[in-house]
């Protein structure tokens, strides 16, 4: 498995992924709008997707990034908003393999971490953070404006 940083010509297999994604956490699928989303983080470098890549060129997973900033510690971070692995794909170890290099941008752009949100009842996701080294900080309050 190849983990790499997307390009424009993965657009369509990493549009079936991220679709897949959405309708896991319930939103209604739409295509053409996820197109349009990835492709405009893409092409004004507002995100960093990393795919994995199978022997015959088959997309399996992603992960997305998104650049935050910390006035205190005057760095950048990256925010791990989306981890996916296709589900005739899982139990491969591809998501370490896409934290792993998550990881590795980060510290290849200095940056001070990476931070991520997972819901309480997302069994899954919470065994496999801390076993790739994420800590739970239990020191902060997540708080939250949604704009409806």
């Amino acid at each position: 498995m190849k983990i790499r940083r997307a390009s424009r010509s993965d657009i369509e297999q990493l549009v079936k992924l991220f679709e897949q994604y959405r309708i896991w956490y319930k939103k209604e699928p739409d295509a053409q709008k996820a197109r349009k989303f990835l492709l405009e983080r893409m092409e004004k470098s507002e995100s960093i997707v990393f795919v994995a890549e199978a022997e015959d060129g088959q997309l399996a997973g992603f992960t997305q990034l998104y650049p935050l900033f910390s006035s205190t510690r005057m760095r950048r971070a990256w925010l791990l908003n989306d981890l996916f692995v296709d589900e005739n794909e899982r139990g491969k170890g591809i998501s370490k393999l896409l934290i792993e290099e998550a990881k590795e941008h980060c510290r290849s752009t200095d940056g001070y971490g990476v931070t991520l949100e997972t819901g309480k009842d997302n069994r899954i996701g919470n065994q496999l953070y801390p076993k790739a080294g994420f800590h739970l900080n239990s020191e902060c309050n997540f708080y939250e404006w949604i704009n409806t």
